[in-house]
C-alpha cells in the first residue's frame, strides 16, 4: 500500500492488528464525495488489492457522527457540463469496482447518514453495520438521475428486487432499524458502541486464515452469479487453493495442540 499521506480524504489507521480503519474524512461536507475522495478511494483500493500489507480485513466508516456519506457533492457537480460530469462519474465507477473486487474483506460502520451513492456504497461492502440514528436513501431520481453507482444492482441484491424499486423511485429515506430488516445492514448500536463492536467483528475475520476468508469471500460472491452446480463446482476450486497451504496445516496442528494458530496467509 502506498505512502497514507497521499490519500487527503481518508484518516487510515491500524486500531488492532491485521486491521486497517478507513475513514472517509470530509466532515464539512457531510463526507460527500468529491472527484478527490473517489479517486482516493479507488487509488486505495487498487493499492491494496496488489498489496494488502497486514491488512486482513478493512473496515470503512465516516468522520463524526452527522454522516457516514451524503453522496455525490452537488456544489463540485454544479454547472458542470454534460461532458465534465460523464467523466467525473467514471472515477465513481471506477472507485465502486475497486470495492467490489477486493480480496479482503470490507465491512461498514454506517455512523450517520448514507444518501445517494453513501448508500450505493453501503450496499457494495460486503456487509455492514449502523448506528441506530443512521439514515439511508437513494435520492437520485429527484435529481434527475438514476443510482450510477452500482445502486441499481448491489442494492436490489441486498434487500431484493422489490424493496429495491420502492426505495430507489420513491427516493424515501429510511431508518437504520429498516435497513436491517430488509438486509441492508446486519445489526444496529447505539452510535457510541458502533465502531467498537464493528471493529471487534473486523477482528474476529483478521484472526483467521486469510487465504480462507478470501477464497470463502469469492467464493460466496461469485458462486451467487451462476447456478447451483455451477456454484459448487467454483467452490470446490476455492476449497481445493486452501488444502497446500501452511496456514490449512497449522489450523489442524493448532486443533489438536489445543492451542491458537498463527496463521501467515501462506
Amino acid at each position: 500500500m502506498s505512502d497514507p499521506s497521499v490519500y487527503r480524504t481518508l484518516l487510515l489507521s491500524h486500531p488492532m492488528p491485521n486491521v486497517l480503519l478507513i475513514t472517509l474524512n470530509r466532515p464539512d461536507a457531510a463526507n460527500a464525495f468529491n472527484t478527490r475522495m473517489a479517486t482516493d478511494l479507488y487509488t486505495l483500493f487498487e493499492a491494496l488489492a496488489l498489496d494488502p500489507g497486514s491488512a486482513r480485513c478493512v473496515v470503512l466508516t465516516g468522520s463524526g457522527e452527522r454522516a457516514f456519506c451524503a453522496g455525490g457533492d452537488l456544489k463540485e457537480r454544479h454547472g458542470l457540463s454534460d461532458t465534465d460530469w460523464q467523466a467525473q462519474h467514471l472515477v465513481y465507477e471506477r472507485m465502486v469496482r475497486a470495492i467490489l473486487a477486493l480480496p479482503t474483506p470490507v465491512i461498514g460502520a454506517i455512523n450517520g447518514a448514507a444518501y445517494g451513492g453513501g448508500c450505493e456504497l453501503v450496499a457494495c461492502l460486503d456487509f455492514a453495520y449502523a448506528a441506530a440514528h443512521a439514515k439511508f436513501a437513494q435520492t437520485e431520481v429527484r435529481l434527475g438521475i438514476i443510482p450510477g453507482a452500482g445502486g441499481t444492482q448491489n442494492l436490489a441484491r441486498a434487500v431484493g428486487e422489490r424493496r429495491a424499486k420502492e426505495l430507489i423511485l420513491s427516493g424515501r429515506a429510511f431508518s437504520s432499524s429498516d435497513a436491517q430488516a430488509w438486509g441492508l445492514v446486519n445489526a444496529v448500536y447505539p452510535s457510541e458502541d458502533l465502531l467498537t463492536s464493528v471493529l471487534a467483528v473486523a477482528s474476529d475475520i483478521a484472526a483467521n486464515a486469510p487465504i480462507a476468508v478470501r477464497q470463502s469471500k469469492q467464493a460466496i460472491q461469485r458462486g451467487l452469479q451462476m447456478s447451483l452446480a455451477d456454484g459448487l463446482a467454483f467452490e470446490i476450486e476455492a476449497y481445493n487453493r486452501c488444502v497446500p497451504t501452511h496456514d490449512r496445516r497449522e489450523g489442524v496442528a493448532a486443533f489438536n495442540e489445543k492451542r491458537q494458530p498463527k496463521f501467515t496467509g501462506q
